[in-house]
């Protein structure tokens, strides 16, 4: 697993789930604080892994989340809170992945970016339910 980024590197994340804003783990209330960038979308399947979600990337369906720039030491956290390091649990990997900014399909040209995204490890996902739509927040309005 690779260690995380120098302090002056600064990336961008893709977050679809608990991390998003006004979600139990939203990646604003964290310090130093995110820049949001934008909604956005990347190639990937959504499971309802019960309190959290997990994306299996790649494949025709979109999945729904929000862009942050982020410094190396919010990276840190967050590859903490995901179980990536410094020690991996094997639920979630950490991906480097274009992302479609905004809701324009592909075809027109939409701006891309590289991202960091926590994918779940597909045979966690297995067996799970699958999130129709792609966007955790909705499906949880619909679940309660």
């Amino acid at each position: 697993m690779p260690e995380p980024t120098t302090p002056s590197t600064s990336r961008h994340v893709f977050v679809y789930g608990t991390l998003r804003r006004g979600d139990v783990r939203d990646i604003t209330r964290l310090r130093p604080a995110p820049q949001f960038v934008g909604m956005a979308s990347v190639a990937g399947v959504l499971y309802d892994l019960g309190p959290y979600p997990g994306v299996v990337l790649g494949g025709p369906a979109r999945v729904t989340g929000e862009v942050y720039a982020i410094s190396a030491e919010l990276e840190r956290q967050l590859d903490v809170i995901e179980e990536v390091w410094p020690q991996q649990t094997g639920e979630y990997s950490k991906q480097a992945v274009r992302v479609r900014l905004g809701q324009a399909p592909a075809s027109s040209g939409a701006v891309e970016l590289d991202c960091l995204v926590y994918e779940i490890n597909p045979d966690r996902a297995a067996g799970q339910p699958v999130i129709t739509g792609g966007d955790w927040l909705d499906h949880l309005s619909q679940r309660s």
